[in-house]
């Protein structure tokens, strides 16, 4: 005989307001905390716990959330014009017509929840068989929040703070405004509230004495950790959301076996992945989509965005990558430049202030410093001279240089796309070469050197007579 099969629970986040005390053109939840929009956050969290349907429901900056959101499998509802949490949630019920099971009620601007504390909410919801559920939190400065008030028969009504009373107003127990609803019955209470209150808004904290008025039960849980409630309003807490999650991340990746020798300075944005025995030291910043294998060492002041980091890898320090990928045992910089399309195949050597843009280079190719390369395809066991260059850009159109395998090239090199140089070719120091060079040969391009013994005795002596 098969099991039961899990009750049905969908989730609705609320992402319309416009976030004025933010000051910003972009919509409150596409702020980013940890490098990834807040909303991203709360739906993380909302699937963790088991959502499917996942509905946002916006307003201000519509457009923009949507198209930040697209293909993320996110159902949108737009509430056109903003009269409340309570009308929010009513405009998300065509797009759960037909749906029964609990409802996850969600704050876009909540990004801090995680998916382990809804699961518990919803488990304690479906324990007391209860038709609504809230989670509340204890906290020391319950100012700007709904306060949760309690009776003989537990949770009796939700105020928010402009409607409180003096006694109510010193209650520290607060709405966080994460909820479960049974549905459809919460559409069936939310049709009865009203706007009676001094913001002129439908609340669904209402929903709580409306279904308490209807014997309906209500239940509450208290949130372990309080920081997981704080909504974002402004910028300062945006930082505090940011630092909280910074040090969420930090340990994760130190328990996986990263050793981060300054947690409090070091930056690590959500989606990157870290390999075990990597050492990151203070000051960097790892950005977007990175990877980075093992037994890597990243050096002080390093900032890498969405790039693939082979094992071994030594980032020295104020180096910064960027859209590039890395292979293994290869040392980078200090100071090293690497731009979005930049390959190394691996055991490479870019050395202090060496760019890079587009230049696919192959195994064992070395540019110890000073040298830029761009629009090149550089084989395996090349070594680029100090101070080399590919002029890839005529003014139009960039054009590549391609530089095969065993090619050693002098210092002060320019290479004047479009160019070819040969398997093992040898180029002079001081050349600027313009035409392919065929394999095996050497190519040298320098004005002849003269030599004019006593010039600048003759020039001090007229010098000296004009003087005179």
């Amino acid at each position: 005989m098969g099991g039961m099969m899990p009750a049905a629970l969908s989730a609705v986040i609320l992402a319309a307001g416009q976030g004025t005390r933010m000051k910003s053109v972009l919509p409150k939840v596409l702020h980013p905390v940890a490098g990834v929009p807040m909303l991203a956050h709360v739906i993380t969290a909302a699937r963790a716990a088991g959502s499917t349907p996942l509905i946002a429901v916006i307003g201000h900056g519509a457009e923009r959330v949507k198209a930040a959101f697209d293909g993320a499998g996110v159902d949108f509802v737009l509430q056109a014009e903003q009269l409340g949490t309570g009308h929010a949630l009513q405009c998300s019920a065509p797009a759960l017509a037909g749906f029964a099971g609990d409802l996850l009620l969600l704050c876009g601007d909540v990004p801090l929840l995680r998916g382990a504390t809804l699961q518990a909410l919803v488990e304690h919801h479906r324990s007391q068989q209860a038709v609504v559920t809230v989670l509340t939190a204890e906290v020391a400065d319950p100012r700007g929040y709904g306060r949760v008030i309690r009776g003989a028969g537990g949770v009796e009504r939700i105020v928010e703070e402009k409607d409180a009373t003096p006694a109510e107003r010193t209650v520290c127990e607060i709405n966080t405004g994460i909820y479960v609803f049974t549905t459809p019955r919460v559409f069936e209470l939310l049709a009865g509230l009203t706007n009676d209150n001094a913001q002129g808004e439908y609340y669904l904290t209402d929903v709580i004495a409306a279904a308490r008025a209807a014997g309906d039960k209500v239940a509450a849980l208290p949130a372990e950790r309080a920081e997981e409630a704080m909504g974002i309003n402004d910028r300062v807490q945006l930082a505090e959301a940011g630092r909280e999650m910074r040090i969420r991340i930090n340990e994760t990746h130190m328990r996986a076996g990263v050793t981060l020798l300054d947690p409090a300075v070091t930056y690590i944005e959500a989606e990157v992945t870290i390999g075990t025995d990597t050492v990151i030291h203070p000051g960097v910043h790892l950005r977007g989509r990175t990877v980075i294998g093992r037994e890597c060492e990243i050096e002080p002041g390093v900032i890498v965005s969405d790039c693939i980091l082979a094992d071994r890898v030594h980032v020295k320090a104020g180096s910064v990558l960027a859209g590039s990928t890395i292979g293994a045992d290869t040392d980078i910089g200090p100071m090293a430049h690497l731009r979005p399309g930049t390959i190394l195949a691996g055991e490479n050597k870019i050395g202090n202030f060496v760019e890079t843009k587009k230049a696919a280079i192959g195994r064992g190719s070395k540019a110890s410093h000073l040298t830029y390369l761009g629009d090149a395809e550089i084989g395996a066991g090349v070594n680029v001279g100090c101070g080399t260059i590919t002029c890839n850009y005529d003014g139009v159109n960039k054009h590549v240089t391609v530089i095969e395998d065993d090619v050693f090239v002098g210092s002060d090199v320019q290479f004047v796309a479009p160019v070819r140089i040969g398997k093992g070719s040898l180029i002079g120091a001081g050349s600027t070469i313009t035409r392919d060079v065929p394999a095996e040969a050497l190519a040298i391009s320098r004005v002849e050197q003269k030599v004019i013994e006593g010039w600048v005795t003759r020039k001090r002596d007229k010098a000296v007579k004009r003087e005179t």
